[in-house]
């Protein structure tokens, strides 16, 4: 077997891996996605699992499970480097010298030092251990890293336009610019993510639920969180008359959590979080991380948030959804609002991820630049 086609079959593998582990996508955070192949000596296909759950077995336990006696001397490659940690299951790291494997590649090293230090375990059981990386596993293990190394969510923003730029009217009229399908694209997402962040301008033009309305069963339900600097939600908003049946929060100044609004949103069951110094975003989703388990936040505002989001260095990625209607109205709503630029190569270029036509629809997921997120 020459280098070259080694090097293709391990890219190849490691891209299998990566495209599995996505099934764990709402079910298996605040634990990274995770995504494992075990193939013999030669490169024949011998098993494959992804991690499930969150607190369920690992990817590489549950491929080696249904390699059984086939994983003797065979090849396992893996999105992050096994775990030398026994939490709530084994160590993959033992589990992987016990099941006779020769070889390992791993994608990425886990950002989580208290799981890390699984490759040099298996380099001291004589197994050969490989570090390869693909543009799928990078793609994949982003929010993970991201999470170990920010102590912040994963904040995606989502919105719909016009194919002229505008996500309404300048009445503020926005229903609806994309499709029934791309709406139930949203709703799968809303019951995948631990909080769906909004703004005081959307709750009053809008007055969202917030809730995702699928004909199948969410695997998360979300907080619904409202950025509400100085609280003049009104007391008759949907957020707010059904907080005490789904967890409602509302991150606001910390000198407006002493007052008689406050005291009545709390009464009304909705929990207030205080932003940081001049209105910072970033305290508040730290929050949410640490205290509340918002691993994935879903952005659903108008351009003013999503610019605050973006000037914080909040914001990981981008989910557009383009209609094939032109509103030619210059004082339409935008969905992004920053500081002006004089030229375009100051603005911000964006990774694509993904980008698909859908009906009459083009839907594109897009990742901020490394120098944003840093």
């Amino acid at each position: 077997m020459t280098r070259d086609f080694e090097d293709m079959m391990t890219k190849t593998l490691l891209d299998r891996a990566a495209r599995i582990a996505l099934r764990g996508h709402g079910n298996v955070e605040p634990n990274p996605m995770v995504g494992c192949v075990i193939t013999d000596s030669e490169g024949n296909f011998i098993a494959e699992g992804h991690h499930q759950r969150c607190g369920g077995p690992h990817a590489e336990a549950i491929a080696l499970q249904r390699a059984g006696r086939k994983a003797v001397g065979g090849h396992l490659y893996v999105t992050l480097e096994p775990c030398n940690h026994t939490g709530r299951t084994g160590a993959c790291s033992e589990a992987i010298i016990a099941a006779g494997i020769a070889r390992v590649v791993y994608a990425h090293g886990d950002s989580n030092h208290v799981a890390g230090g699984g490759s040099e375990r298996l380099r001291r059981a004589g197994i050969v251990v490989e570090h390869h990386r693909t543009r799928k596993t990078s793609l994949l293990n982003a929010p993970h890293e991201h999470r170990c190394l920010r102590g912040l969510p994963w904040v995606i923003a989502k919105w719909a336009q016009t194919l002229d730029g505008r996500i309404a009217t300048s009445s503020g009229d926005s229903k609806w610019i994309s499709s029934e399908r791309s709406r139930r694209l949203v709703h799968r997402e809303r019951g995948r993510v631990d909080a769906i962040l909004t703004g005081l301008g959307t709750v009053i033009a809008d007055d969202p639920r917030l809730t995702p309305r699928t004909n199948r069963t969410s695997r998360r339900t979300a907080a619904r969180v409202v950025v509400d600097d100085h609280l003049e939600i009104p007391m008759d908003a949907v957020l707010v008359k059904t907080a005490s049946e789904s967890a409602t929060f509302i991150c606001c100044d910390g000198n407006a959590m002493s007052g008689e609004k406050a005291a009545a949103l709390q009464q009304a069951g909705v929990h207030l979080i205080a932003l940081g110094d001049q209105g910072t975003i970033a305290p508040a989703l730290r929050i949410g991380l640490e205290s509340y388990g918002w691993s994935n936040v879903l952005v659903e505002a108008g351009g003013g948030l999503v610019g605050r989001l973006a000037e914080e260095r909040l914001l990981n990625e981008v989910l557009v959804m383009i209609a094939p209607t032109l509103l030619g109205d210059p004082s339409g709503i935008a969905p992004f609002r920053g500081d002006e630029k004089d030229r375009i190569s100051d603005g911000i270029a964006l990774d694509p991820i993904t980008m698909l036509a859908r009906d009459s629809e083009f839907i594109g997921w897009y990742r901020m630049p490394e120098d944003v997120r840093a």
